[in-house]
């Protein structure tokens, strides 16, 4: 028990951090930075390098943070329930696979560039792949995205959560000495996704029935300490279990929104949780040496310039092809692109455990305190950004992006009529090659040392027993990589055919140039699921010069092909336009105006229309589909603009509507009810074909 007069360090400690974070967090609203900024520039001043008379405890300070990870994880919990990330993980989890495989083998080629180990590398790697679930949550919280890209991001945060606790336990026992193969890695994976699943199980029959009581009670107190008390519960069980205190946090709130009491909850932890938040980011910057800046920054900068950059284009590609859109791909690229608390972990456990040197520790530091700061101007600017990315395409890959969720659209509809045949057996092929291409290779590396001795005793030299030993490795792998290619061209090839069928013989095949185009996506999609893990379990085995190559010539070779058929479809989607014009101006549509119309009878690929009469007060009248910015906002595409004086085929941006216009829309159903009421300024619909919604 304290004396009179005397003070705990902990209050000591908040009070400093604190007080400081306060004036420099002011200042850098003034400025119009982000607060995360000035909480990080607390955490330096108040850090134990700086001459100045203001301290806080390094090690309090860290414990105290953790109560910062473990609310915010929590608030992040509160929007997705069991069901709802049921709902979103399988997409997410494409991209996430897909993003996680990307970083993980760039960072193994910048850490083999920076004279590391096999192992520091792999380190290096796992610290760029996770993201910042703090940054993006605080970032969000000041800058909220659409719905639809805020959920894609926390999907994608959730997968990258798990990966990392994987990731943890499998490099610290591999840089333990012990080793870790398949056996041992799948045992872990299995390990976690029990423990999840008794956790979910067990709380779900528990929480929801403990929180309706307690809520029925009238108490809002009494309600705050029950909640906060589960999530702090469950984080203990988390670490009791040998994970982390955010993946329990994480799990508290999504049962918590299965009971339902989201809207009461989250306003009572709010307060809370912005404060340690705070706190977290005072740690954080507690961190920073300054006086190793001049040997580590420019390191750090680029780092931070491939993370940036690096989930920017995994996560955009993965998500578009994904069908989220891509607007709202782009965007959560930019809101993805940072280094995340894991990394932390990861980075001290490489030197600690000697797989690095202890540079690797303030890199991975500053890198994340440069990112930090980025990321929510990028948010903040993320529209714009995407606009301006989405501005700078070429026509050809408009025209692919406005009919591509289409398409995803008429493939979902195949697959609920259970026309997708052959697919699950090309799949299982492609993971098999996928597999024995990654065990041949790793098995060439293990054996690599006995098989050249065994050729210098046969009288060859060290170059021209690894040559030989090269080529046997990529004959053996030929086989399974063509197949890999083939059994990706097969995938692409049966999806496309559901979406958009092949007619009888003997009958004109209207459907071919989109058909031709989507068979190349869902190749390239395909592949890149396959070859970006295969690239990141393997590229520790291979020489740095391989991947990228391997990567870069395969991505030439697909857009060289996208890019010849993007051209076809063009001419489809102007002839298709032609009859679009036709059916308005000789009122092929007027018995119900602005219905959906099927226009993939005339012409395959083109999906749904939606004819949209603009009248006087109407906001778009009088401004250019420039400044609509209609595909960007919506992802329909105006494909005919029906007016006195005659149609205008395929609509330039340039181009000012009119009151009493009749516009074309084509897109998805959700595109399409999200055009009619930005056009019209209504709310949109369930149901984008509901009839008479607009005039």
């Amino acid at each position: 028990m304290l004396a009179v007069g005397e003070v705990s360090p902990f209050v000591q400690d908040l009070a400093v951090a604190l007080g400081v974070a306060a004036v420099t967090s002011v200042l850098c609203r003034r400025l119009g930075q982000p607060a995360v900024l000035g909480y990080l520039l607390a955490g330096l001043i108040v850090g134990p390098y700086l001459p100045v008379p203001l301290f806080a405890d390094p090690a309090r300070m860290h414990a105290l943070s953790e109560f910062g990870v473990v609310l915010v994880m929590f608030g992040i919990g509160v929007h997705f329930s069991p069901r709802d990330l049921s709902r979103a993980l399988p997409r997410a989890g494409v991209v996430g696979l897909v993003q996680i495989s990307l970083m993980l083998w760039l960072g193994l080629l910048i850490g083999r560039a920076l004279g590391y180990s096999t192992l520091g590398a792999v380190f290096l790697g796992a610290c760029l792949a996770i993201s910042s679930t703090m940054v993006v949550a605080k970032a969000l919280d000041d800058t909220p995205l659409s719905q639809p890209t805020t959920e894609l991001v926390y999907g994608v945060l959730v997968v990258q959560d798990l990966v990392a606790v994987v990731l943890i336990a499998a490099l610290t026992t591999a840089a333990s000495g012990a080793g870790l193969g398949p056996a041992e890695l799948a045992i872990t994976t299995g390990k976690l996704l029990g423990f999840l699943a008794v956790l979910v199980v067990v709380g779900s029959l528990v929480v929801p029935r403990l929180l309706r009581m307690v809520a029925a009670m009238g108490h809002a107190e009494t309600l705050l300490v029950v909640a906060v008390g589960l999530c702090f519960v469950l984080a203990m069980v988390a670490v009791q279990a040998g994970y982390s205190v955010a993946l329990g946090a994480f799990v508290a709130g999504s049962l918590v929104a299965a009971a339902g009491a989201t809207e009461r909850i989250e306003p009572l932890v709010a307060p809370v949780r912005d404060l340690f938040a705070a706190v977290f980011f005072v740690s954080i910057g507690m961190m920073v040496d300054p006086r190793l800046l001049p040997s580590v920054g420019p390191i750090a900068l680029a780092v931070s310039a491939a993370v940036v950059l690096g989930q920017l284009l995994a996560v955009s590609l993965a998500g578009f092809v994904a069908g989220r859109g891509l607007r709202v791909a782009l965007q959560t690229g930019l809101a993805l692109g940072q280094i995340g608390e894991f990394s932390f972990i990861l980075a001290q456990t490489a030197v600690a455990k000697g797989a690095a040197d202890a540079r690797l520790v303030p890199i991975v530091v500053v890198a994340a305190i440069v990112t930090a700061t980025t990321t929510p101007i990028a948010i903040r600017r993320a529209d714009a950004i995407a606009a301006r990315i989405d501005r700078l395409l070429p026509h050809r890959v408009h025209t692919v992006v406005a009919l591509w969720g289409a398409w995803l659209e008429s493939l979902q509809q195949a697959q609920r009529g259970r026309k997708v045949v052959g697919v699950r057996r090309f799949g299982k092929l492609a993971l098999i090659d996928a597999a024995l291409l990654v065990a041949i290779v790793i098995g060439a590396r293990v054996a690599h040392e006995p098989l050249v001795g065994w050729l210098l005793r046969a009288g060859l030299s060290r170059g021209l027993a690894s040559v030989i030993l090269g080529l046997a490795t990529a004959i053996a792998c030929a086989p399974f990589l063509i197949g890999m290619v083939r059994c990706a061209r097969a995938i692409g090839a049966t999806l496309a055919r559901a979406a958009l069928p092949q007619p009888a013989a003997g009958r004109t095949d209207l459907a071919r140039a989109p058909r031709r185009v989507m068979v190349v996506l869902l190749q390239l999609a395909v592949l890149g699921v396959l070859t970006l893990p295969v690239l990141a379990l393997t590229q520790a085995a291979l020489p740095s010069w391989i991947g990228a190559p391997v990567l870069l010539g395969g991505l030439a070779v697909v857009t060289v092909s996208l890019w010849r058929r993007a051209d076809d479809l063009d001419g489809h989607v102007r002839a298709g336009a032609q009859v679009v014009a036709e059916l308005l101006a000789h009122g092929g549509v007027e018995h119900a105006p602005l219905e959906v119309v099927r226009v993939d009878t005339v012409l395959p690929g083109l999906g749904e229309m939606l004819p949209v009469r603009l009248g006087e007060g109407d906001p778009a009248a009088g401004r250019t589909l420039a400044e609509l910015d209609l595909r960007g906002r919506t992802g329909a595409t105006v494909l005919a603009i029906e007016r006195e004086g005659g149609a205008r085929v395929v609509p330039a941006g340039s181009d000012r509507l009119q009151a009493g216009d009749v516009l074309a829309l084509v897109g998805t159903h959700e595109a399409l009810a999200q055009a009619r009421a930005l056009l019209l300024a209504q709310v949109p619909s369930r149901d984008a074909g509901s009839g008479d919604a607009a005039r």
